[in-house]
């Protein structure tokens, strides 16, 4: 079993926006496509916004695979159209992908 910790930097005028989309739509499709989110957090510290979570796969073939049939689904490619077009720009502005892997 292996852990993904995604962080994004969020754009700090976007934080509603950014938050109800992935309430709303992100999770569920994440969901859909066996995404297992063990938990998620905010950091706020001088201005900026920073949305944290935490994956949990069986092994890296899952979240390689997982990861290739979210970033292809149909309705997650709409659901970032129209973000784009509402907010008029991303609402994240860099995403860190790290593999943890068990100590001991």
């Amino acid at each position: 079993m292996i852990h993904q910790l995604r962080i994004y930097e969020v754009d700090p005028t976007l934080v509603e926006q950014f938050d109800e989309r992935f309430k709303t739509h992100t999770k569920r499709i994440m969901e859909r496509h066996g995404f297992q989110i063990e938990s998620m957090w905010y950091a706020r510290e001088d201005g900026s916004v920073q949305f944290i979570y935490i994956l949990v796969w069986q092994d890296a073939e899952q979240m390689r695979t997982q990861w290739e049939a979210f970033m292809a689904d149909p309705e997650w490619e709409a659901v970032k159209q129209r973000s784009r077009e509402t907010t008029g720009e991303p609402v994240t502005s860099k995403v860190a992908d790290k593999v943890l892997t068990d100590t001991y």
